[in-house]
């Protein structure tokens, strides 16, 4: 078998799983797998990964300073690619900008781009998830609500079947496709969705001659074996729908994200693969972030500066609710004395901060030298209101060991909106400001921090702040010297769309003994 091992990763995002598969060592130092082709259809995400394959065009210690520079802001990425011609080259080819299942992207094209990338090679990994918003709970709600007859012609429902039409005409191996769990439960036209596409995976030919009547039968038929990655079963039809999620918290992710992730086996390769390893015990999100420069939040709506922002909190003792019944004498000295707090120091960060000290938590991982500190560590800027709300709720969890519901605000403290008072009484959104708690995993990074901080409002009452992009980059166990292009918001938007890295890292291990096991059988 001719190594590296080709990856072909479509709906690719930000690049979580394909870094993963790309970071792999086996026992000898040898990275077996290698990313040739990575398909997204967003721009901004292409330019991601764009750079991360620029910087894997480099062996492991030779990435050349100048790619740290652009890190650190001091030079830019048409300089940096200038510089290295033949490298920034090299990575313009692995990745392509289309939208699968788009009427501008034909199967002929998509076919082409993959026998290129592919070579000469028989064997090969195929990786990715289709978008998510129309299998997740809350997506398919909102979409219902909006328009239910718009909702079942949602072609994203279907977009797994570019999977199949890949599959049908190259035949991978091995696949690896994930989702969100709320596929499990999704139905189009009375049809559970999970069982369709297990159905459909397993004979891809099947479905897709099914699909289309009229197309060739295809030169080879290929049927595949669906594995659970966390349950073994020598009957793969013996698994039940819940045994394909993968709970991250379990493997030693510091964050408590249920993804649904199936392991695809060619029928033909006469191999079983093993399952992930639980880690012995769980990892505090606060090993993942706690060495991070400490900040003070940014102030919105109004002049930003540290003594504003102390003023703020210093006017917490005089504040209507802080004199509230519903605060108790041990949660009211603890906002006093962060309020009364030295925190002179604080500043809001900056786009790359210097910061030579390593991770406490996998700083192998973690940790780039040459980077020398880290980037994307900047605060937002949040209103006076909800700053009071952060401090409130972040003593709180402090307290009492919980975050709190909005029925444990005082009145006078909660948003003057209608969801507010139905949060109150329990009918929805009743954790509408969630701490993170220093003990546990966080809780899942998903899409709609770019939005807003409230869910991910950090541990340290004296830094009064949402989580920055280099911290929930962390919690998704992206290495520090993984930039996120675009506008801070899209930069969110990215994390929360990935799968963490080193999950996907434990994945590779798997696969690759897969085909270690077919080496031994050739």
């Amino acid at each position: 078998m001719l190594l590296p091992i080709p990856v072909i990763d479509v709906f690719a995002g930000p690049g979580g799983l394909g870094e993963g598969f790309a970071s792999f060592q086996d026992n000898e130092g040898r990275s077996p797998f290698k990313v040739c082709l990575s398909i997204e259809k967003d721009p901004v995400v292409y330019m991601t990964l764009h750079l991360r394959s620029f910087f894997r065009q480099f062996n492991h210690g030779s990435v050349p300073d100048d790619y740290y520079e652009y890190l650190r802001g001091n030079i830019g990425k048409e300089e940096l690619f200038k510089k290295y011609p033949v490298e920034a080259k090299n990575a313009e080819r692995e990745i392509w900008l289309a939208e699968l299942g788009s009427e501008k992207v034909n199967h002929q094209e998509v076919d082409m781009r993959i026998r290129d990338a592919l070579a000469e090679h028989e064997k090969w990994v195929l990786i990715g998830g289709p978008p998510c918003q129309a299998y997740s709970l809350v997506g398919r709600s909102r979409m219902k609500k909006v328009n239910p007859q718009e909702f079942e012609k949602d072609k994203r429902h279907l977009l797994y079947r570019e999977y199949l039409h890949i599959i049908v005409a190259h035949g991978p191996a091995v696949f690896v496709m994930e989702n969100v769990p709320g596929i499990l439960s999704s139905r189009i036209n009375g049809e559970n969705i999970f069982e369709k596409i297990l159905r459909d995976l397993e004979n891809p030919t099947d479905a897709i001659l099914e699909l289309n009547s009229s197309a060739d039968e295809p030169a080879k038929r290929f049927s595949y074996r669906i594995y659970s990655l966390v349950k073994s079963a020598d009957d793969v039809h013996s698994l039940k729908p819940a045994d394909y999620v993968i709970k991250s918290e379990d493997y030693g992710i510091p964050q408590a994200r249920h993804r649904v992730i199936l392991l695809g086996i060619r029928s033909d390769l006469n191999v079983k693969p093993s399952h992930l390893s639980k880690a012995r015990e769980k990892v505090p999100m606060w090993d993942a972030i706690s060495e991070l420069p400490v900040l003070r939040s940014q102030l919105s709506r109004q002049r930003d500066s540290y003594k504003q922002w102390k003023s703020i909190l210093q006017s917490v003792p005089r504040r209507k609710w802080f004199s509230d019944s519903s605060i108790d004498d041990v949660l009211r000295e603890r906002l006093r004395s962060v309020t009364n707090g030295n925190n002179d120091l604080l500043d809001p960060g900056r786009e790359f901060t210097p910061c030579p000290q390593k991770p406490n938590l996998f700083p192998e991982w973690f940790h780039d030298e040459k980077l020398g500190g880290v980037n994307c560590h900047l605060s937002r800027g949040h209103m006076r209101g909800d700053l009071y709300r952060y401090l409130f709720a972040s003593c709180f969890a402090k307290v009492h060991g919980r975050s709190p519901k909005m029925r444990d605000f005082p009145k006078s403290l909660l948003p003057k909106h209608k969801n507010a008072r139905q949060a109150v009484n329990g009918q929805m959104f009743c954790d509408r400001f969630r701490v993170q708690l220093e003990g546990k995993p966080s809780t899942t990074i998903t899409s709609h921090i770019s939005k807003d901080g409230h869910y991910y409002i950090h541990p340290d009452p004296a830094q009064c702040r949402s989580l920055t992009v280099r911290e929930a980059a962390r919690l998704q166990t992206f290495p520090d010297n993984y930039f996120f292009e675009g506008p801070r918001t899209m930069q969110y938007h990215q994390i929360g769309n990935a799968v963490p890295a080193l999950l996907a890292r434990q994945i590779a291990e798997i696969v690759h003994k897969i085909f270690s096991q077919l080496v031994k059988g050739e």
